[in-house]
């Protein structure tokens, strides 16, 4: 029996054309590799699963190769192109920061970068998760990575630029990776799929598309989950993936949606009691109710229509409710639920603070009318005369002020004394 290989490892990229969704990356490397304008020191940042680790292997087998293709490509056949391969190469060393990032770890590699290569132009070192590198780490290799020998290259992959020094940034070429289009990675699963005979619904390559965010890696690590999960000859359909990706059906959403639009209170709750039962989290489920709320939100107008990311048997369903939902209410939901995300954590009784949000969205489905009826005139006591405690007095002009001169102050005073003066003499 032979041994299994996973698919992320099985289908690496080997060459630039094989890398997905990155031409601003790959271009640009093959351009400085035919132009001989090779930095000493580049940084490839971008989230998990892009290609970072990927195209610094095949930057490095291409730089060392012996006989580079007409397309700037590693021919993958030469002696270093295979040791590669084979993680044998004696001109490639890749460090895992995450698990070496002391200063001694550091001044081990800079002792390596005084022996020049044995078979071909440079030394690649590549150092994956360079973030993790203490202070000191980083410090030990500045003046490296500043001024390294002429053979020397170094590749740093990160997750997480902004833990970077900015002496090490500005010493870098600065590559960033983006995430993978949904549209790319159902291409790549469908791709696989054919090579391996394996029988598949679309709409399930798109949910898993979906569930890993960008990410390639994680979207070949649900399919193998899933190719697993079907058995031989067993077919990848829709609701193997949804079960088995922990993924809340979108019928619990819209018969929620629906809910709030008839202000059915009871209806809203039972169906949160469902979600619970089910052994779905409450957190999750205010997650993906945000979520859906957000894709009725890009629907309402056709030129946010191209941010809605869900399978296409699904898009119908969402522009029939979307037509049904007013845009002030969705952007009221959409802030009540942010607000439940918020303090969903802080909270000491977690299923009350959801049953609270639904409720208010289920009792404040209706905007508010812009034009609202004028309020009829107070009915009158008796004999038509009105109650004049119920209408509001009509408010008086502002009163003119008039300030007193010292002058003026001193004379009243002094006419007031001699009044009394004269009071007191007539009293007497």
């Amino acid at each position: 029996m032979s041994q299994f290989v996973v698919s992320a490892r099985k289908y690496r990229p080997t060459t630039f054309k094989d890398v997905i969704s990155q031409p601003h990356i790959t271009t640009t490397l093959k351009n400085a590799i035919a132009s001989g304008q090779l930095a000493h020191a580049f940084l490839f940042c971008g989230p998990r699963g892009v290609g970072k680790t990927t195209c610094a292997r095949i930057l490095a087998k291409a730089i060392n190769c012996l006989q580079v293709t007409e397309a700037v490509e590693p021919c993958n056949q030469c002696t270093n192109c295979i040791s590669l391969s084979n993680n044998s190469s004696m001109n490639v060393y890749e460090l895992d920061a995450a698990s070496n990032n002391s200063v001694e770890d550091i001044r081990d590699l800079v002792g390596q970068v005084r022996y020049a290569p044995q078979l071909g132009k440079y030394k690649i070192y590549i150092i994956d998760e360079v973030h993790m590198l203490s202070n000191a780490a980083f410090n030990a290799f500045l003046k490296t990575l500043e001024e390294p020998p002429s053979y020397a290259l170094f590749i740093l992959a990160t997750t997480e630029r902004h833990k970077i020094l900015p002496t090490i940034l500005s010493r870098c070429q600065i590559f960033n990776f983006n995430r993978i289009k949904i549209e790319d990675i159902v291409t790549q699963l469908q791709t696989i799929a054919t090579q391996e005979a394996i029988p598949y619904e679309a709409s399930a390559l798109q949910l898993i598309a979906q569930k890993a965010e960008g990410a390639m890696r994680d979207a070949l690590s649900m399919f193998d989950l899933m190719v697993t999960a079907v058995g031989a000859g067993g077919t990848i359909t829709y609701a193997h993936a949804r079960d088995h990706l922990q993924i809340l059906d979108d019928d619990y959403y819209f018969k929620c949606t629906a809910a709030f639009l008839q202000g059915d209170i009871p209806a809203a709750l039972s169906l949160y009691d469902a979600v619970l039962r089910a052994g779905f989290h409450g957190h999750h489920f205010v997650a993906g109710l945000g979520e859906h709320l957000r894709n009725l939100l890009v629907c309402k107008d056709s030129a946010t229509l191209p941010l809605l990311e869900v399978t296409d048997n699904m898009r119908p369903r969402y522009a029939e409710y979307a037509a049904k939902c007013t845009v002030p209410f969705l952007v009221k939901a959409l802030t009540r639920l942010n607000q439940c995300d918020m303090g969903y954590k802080a909270s000491q009784h977690q299923r009350l603070h959801v049953e609270l949000a639904l409720i208010e969205l289920a009792t404040n489905h209706l905007p508010v009318p812009e034009n609202r009826p004028v309020p009829a005139e107070p009915l009158s006591k008796s004999d038509g005369q009105k109650d004049h405690s119920l209408t509001k007095p009509i408010p008086k002009g502002p009163e003119t002020i008039t300030i007193p001169t010292l002058a003026s102050l001193k004379s009243t005073l002094a006419t007031k004394e001699t009044s009394n003066d004269a009071d007191v003499k007539k009293k007497k």
